[in-house]
């Protein structure tokens, strides 16, 4: 619930539009949960069909949706999924080198944003497989990062409603607030707390990573946001009833599993991302 594409500060939300977020939420967060669970070759086919229409979404939303370009990212991007669902991560880097630079050569002029279209959707494709296939703690950390970003969406949506105040950015997103802001921090705090309070993982760790997920959840709504001002695009599709699109409702997630990723790496290496984020 992205408080950037709600109605403005300090009112109310229509009714009918809430509910359809609540129903939407109701429909897809158990099919999404549900995925992650199962894990293996489910959840990497979710994944790569959420990824292919992540890009196809960004290329519509840069003016450079033509069906070649469409059609090229998609065999590239169901091939990355393939190969890094079947544990051959160096073949999924080596098609999507390969398959970046033939879809750069087709979008011509747009070059540049087909480039960043890809690589958004592909990093999202890969982090969020690659958290998951750590056997012992995929699952936990997966389910941090998404309680982590939707607590702070839900947060931000009603702080910024029920406080409204100061905008945060203005130019890139005139409706989202301080308020909502910092409700959002507070909520995902709340996840870790949680975490914490069930025994999985320990508290100031998590308190630590669940406040840099959430400024980075928020930082990836913006950029998206800044991404369709620049383009004059409201929504990148109306797919999901109530939040618009795969990006609309993705972008937090997509900037904080790729970051919950690399902070797993560092730590524990490639195969156990989820070890490296919930284990201190």
């Amino acid at each position: 619930m992205s408080e950037s594409d709600t109605a403005p500060a300090g009112t109310k939300p229509a009714p009918s539009n809430l509910v359809m977020r609540v129903l939407a939420a109701l429909v897809l967060a158990p099919l999404a949960i549900g995925a992650a669970y199962v894990g293996g070759w489910l959840w990497a086919l979710l994944v790569t069909l959420v990824s292919v229409g992540l890009f196809a979404e960004w290329l519509m939303v840069v003016g450079a949706g033509s069906t070649a370009l469409t059609g090229a990212g998609t065999i590239v991007i169901a091939m990355m999924g393939l190969c890094v669902a079947a544990g051959a991560l160096k073949t999924a880097i080596i098609v999507g080198c390969v398959g970046g630079a033939i879809i750069m050569l087709i979008a011509r002029g747009k070059f540049m944003w087909a480039a960043t279209g890809f690589a958004y959707a592909s990093a999202a494709l890969l982090a969020s497989i690659l958290v998951r296939k750590d056997l012992v703690n995929g699952f936990s950390a997966l389910m941090f990062v998404l309680l982590v970003v939707w607590a702070t969406d839900i947060g931000g949506y009603f702080a910024g409603r029920g406080i409204g105040g100061p905008k945060l950015w203005p130019r890139v997103s005139p409706k989202k607030t301080w308020a909502g802001a910092f409700g959002g921090f507070a909520a995902s705090l709340a996840v870790a707390s949680g975490f914490a309070a069930f025994g999985v993982g320990k508290a100031v760790p998590l308190l630590l990573v669940s406040a840099v997920l959430s400024v980075v959840s928020q930082a990836g709504d913006l950029f998206e946001s800044a991404v369709k001002r620049r383009f004059g695009v409201k929504d990148s599709s109306h797919l999901i009833p109530g939040h618009g699109g795969l990006l609309d409702r993705l972008d937090g997630f997509v900037a904080a599993i790729l970051v919950a990723w690399i902070i797993g790496f560092l730590r524990h290496g490639v195969h156990s991302a989820g070890s490296g984020l919930m284990v201190w």
